[in-house]
């Protein structure tokens, strides 16, 4: 396994972040804990340090999962990341959002879940236009002054909502987002436009959510629905994966990964990693089989005119958080 610093930071990750989404139940494709537990063991045996989790997946029970397997492990060599946003109990107006009754016991019930005293990287879900961003950023500074948490990041928002909170921390002296978790992927690069070169200049770090296009890039187009999670997923409403020629794009990740004699899904995950601003691709990962592939990803090398060949066909599509 490689490790890098976190955008401008000096916290070490591994390239391969396990995103934990399919930890719980809910889903068929989800593991149990004891799965949980076998996939997170052999995750750190591979050298991954670095876990991304979410207070909503599966209402808390990812977290859970994560917090009751980890807790073997010297918590010191591991980073944790979860998120606050969504709403976790319709009978409470106050159990979502950014405001700081919120945050602060949505990130309570995390440290609880999780079983721990600080999480490493607590990251926001979303943006909420409900909540003044200083009342947001505050709340966290206060948490990071306390140890409750080291790192403040966000997920899934616009460039200019990042750069306006970034400047309203720099102007009140808050502790700054650090990382930015964004949808990016061969099939979905309209963050090259403006996200992505704002987070080069500013040193903010890149975790790439989505990396292999909800397994569209992991598989040929005629085998998009041969998963029970493919099964369920309605790519052509909710992402844009079909349109911009997404079809040829997988067409050729599937040529390059013949050639090169790996997985479609190693070849969309070593785009990722050759592209400088990207520190850890989160990749959702149910199988040790996949989580091995994944790890090899990290050293596989493409040539300039393997890069050029996989980004060619693609065109503007519709943008979407």
């Amino acid at each position: 396994m490689e490790y890098t610093s976190l955008g401008d930071t000096g916290l070490s990750v591994s390239r391969i972040c396990l995103g934990c989404l399919g930890f719980g139940d809910g889903k068929e494709w989800m593991l149990d804990a004891d799965d949980s537990q076998a996939l997170i063991d052999r995750a750190i045996d591979l050298g991954i340090n670095f876990f991304d989790t979410a207070n909503v997946y599966s209402d808390g029970r990812s977290e859970e999962i994560l917090g009751e397997a980890i807790s073997g492990y010297n918590r010191d060599s591991l980073v944790l990341a979860t998120k606050v946003f969504g709403e976790m109990d319709e009978s409470n107006p106050n159990a979502c959002g950014l405001s700081r009754k919120a945050i602060e016991q949505e990130l309570e019930h995390s440290l609880d879940r999780l079983g721990v005293d600080t999480i490493d990287l607590y990251q926001t879900h979303r943006w909420d236009d409900e909540t003044p961003v200083e009342e947001t950023l505050r709340t966290l500074d206060d948490a990071v002054r306390r140890g409750s948490v080291r790192y403040v990041g966000a997920s899934t928002t616009l460039a200019y909502q990042l750069a306006e909170a970034r400047r309203v921390s720099d102007d009140r002296r808050l502790q700054p987002f650090v990382s930015m978790q964004n949808h990016y992927n061969l099939l979905y690069r309209e963050e090259e436009r403006e996200m992505l070169p704002y987070c080069r200049e500013n040193g903010v770090g890149v975790l790439p959510w989505s990396p292999l296009a909800k397994g569209y890039l992991a598989r040929p187009h005629e085998a998009l629905d041969d998963t029970a999670r493919g099964k369920r997923n309605d790519y052509t409403d909710l992402y844009p994966y079909l349109e911009g020629n997404g079809r040829e794009i997988n067409e050729r990740v599937e040529e390059v990964a013949a050639e090169k004699g790996v997985t479609m899904a190693q070849i969309a995950l070593a785009w990722l990693l050759e592209k400088d601003v990207v520190d850890a691709p989160v990749v959702g990962i149910t199988s040790v089989e996949h989580l091995e592939e994944a790890v090899e990803a990290v050293d596989i090398s493409l040539s300039d005119s393997q890069v050029e060949y996989l980004e060619e066909p693609y065109e503007a599509v519709r943008h979407t958080l």
